[in-house]
């Protein structure tokens, strides 16, 4: 039997895995707004294929580490479940956030681009925060659905869920509180306006929790009581 990872692993997994999301979801933006002659659907297509991939890739890689929530509004429901304490949820998500701001770092070193932007690009109205909404509650029960299952297959759900959602909502799914915030530090393909991404962070965190809310009563599910010491 697998002895647990230590607290200092699982810390370093989540941010980790949030780091590449990030290099990936930036870098991929950049490489294709470059190759795609200003044809704003290819480029979203090279986005959509990069960032699903390496869902799979890193949930699959880290998942046996930390559980690979890569996202606070996913660690918050772990903690509501009472399958993670509430330091550990803060924790996860401070390492998230931090893995995620270095990811946007990466990704702008490799393209060349500075370091250090603030997003121009506009990303807010009632349409967008309903898409974020929608994005995160179903990004939550995509997660809460498939892990009854069997662990193995959430990686892959969770990788073609966000593949679709970035074309069925009109905010090209964020889904995720970390992503949001370290997306306003890049003014490329990707970016969102620092002004406008808390309000993403509070559509995605309602989404989140009606899910939490919403499938525990579909599933007749009850928290375990087994709690994650961090």
């Amino acid at each position: 039997m697998t002895e647990p990872a230590s607290v200092s692993r699982r810390i370093v997994a989540e941010a980790l895995g949030s780091a590449f999301l990030l290099a990936t979801i930036i870098g991929s933006g950049i490489m294709a707004e470059r190759l795609a002659g200003g044809n704003v659907a290819l480029a979203l297509l090279g986005n959509t294929l990069a960032t699903g991939a390496i869902l799979v890739c890193s949930s699959d890689l880290l998942a046996p580490i930390s559980g690979a929530h890569f996202n606070p509004a996913v660690s918050m429901v772990f903690v509501l479940r009472r399958e993670l304490t509430v330091r550990g949820g803060l924790v996860y998500s401070a390492a998230q956030i931090v893995g995620a701001f270095v990811g946007v770092l990466l990704a702008h070193a490799m393209f060349d681009e500075p370091l250090l932007q603030l997003a121009t690009k506009v990303r807010t109205g009632p349409a967008q925060w309903l898409a974020e909404f929608v994005a995160t509650f179903g990004l939550v029960a995509t997660i809460l659905c498939v892990s009854r299952a069997g662990k193995t297959s959430v990686a892959y759900a969770v990788g073609l869920y966000i593949s679709a959602a970035y074309w069925f909502t009109s905010s090209t799914s964020f889904a995720n509180p970390a992503v949001a915030a370290a997306r306003s530090l890049s003014d490329t393909f990707a970016g969102i306006t620092p002004a406008h991404f808390p309000a993403f962070v509070l559509a995605e965190l309602a989404g989140a929790f009606a899910a939490f809310l919403l499938v525990g009563w579909l599933l007749g599910s009850r928290a375990n009581g087994k709690i994650d010491r961090v």
